[in-house]
């Protein structure tokens, strides 16, 4: 009986740690769903991995739009089977250096729908057909600015947009614990992307191989942790 390709969503794909996500799991084996809000945008990105015999297609998801997350996973429920892996990797990140006492609600709002709520519907979409195929990989791309331990007066919203993903991780893995069902989170460092900007001193392969680690752990693998470069660390 032949083994059923994994199926991996990947949100926020169109470039940067996105793109390499797609590349590698790709390389890996996996069939990969990239998406993006733009449409355009995603099928070149798709296009540039298919060129290289990758199997990639290009799907358009707001992760903001709770319409858009249901017509994914609907589309990729009946064209793929279902997704056997869940990288949460879109993000904003638009107050860095701005104190607490003068971010405004507005910024706020905006990057928790994206990095918190898009992230957490995507989880109740995906996990209950995870669930019921007995395998399923979760993947939060969070941040070093996330981390309680450390955290400081530096871009607020985004700061408290990764610590409460993280929190969600633990949520979700404590949802499924004991199925084969891994939900981890990750921070990849300060990588050389759009966001992270050219002096960023991590290659976007450093920046995705703890991720891709995740993503293809074996059964009885870490869940319900925070990892980089493939060690826990504190929260």
């Amino acid at each position: 009986m032949s083994t059923r390709q994994r199926v991996a969503i990947v949100t926020g794909a169109n470039r940067g740690m996105g793109l390499e996500t797609c590349r590698a799991l790709a390389q890996r084996g996996h069939r990969v769903v990239l998406t993006s809000r733009d449409a355009e945008q995603g099928a070149a990105a798709a296009e540039s991995l298919k060129q290289a015999g990758l199997d990639v297609h290009a799907r358009v998801l707001d992760v903001t739009d709770p319409d858009s997350i249901a017509s994914l996973v609907s589309a990729v429920e009946s064209e793929f089977g279902g997704a056997d892996v869940l990288v949460n990797n879109a993000g904003v990140y638009r107050d860095a250096g701005t104190s607490l006492l003068d971010v405004t609600m507005d910024l706020v709002r905006a990057t928790i729908e994206t990095n918190l709520y898009g992230p957490l519907q995507l989880c109740q979409a995906v996990v209950p057909g995870m669930l019921e195929r007995g395998y399923g990989r979760i993947v939060n791309v969070s941040s070093g600015l996330g981390q309680l331990s450390t955290m400081k007066d530096f871009a607020p919203s985004y700061s408290i947009s990764k610590a409460a993903l993280n929190a969600l991780t633990r949520i979700v893995a404590d949802a499924v614990r004991g199925r084969d069902v891994l939900v981890n989170a990750v921070d990849p460092g300060w990588v050389r992307t759009d966001m992270g900007g050219r002096g960023a001193p991590r290659s976007l392969a450093q920046g995705v191989d703890t991720t891709i680690w995740l993503a293809t752990l074996p059964a009885g693998g870490p869940t319900g942790g925070f990892f980089h470069d493939r060690r826990p660390v504190a929260w």
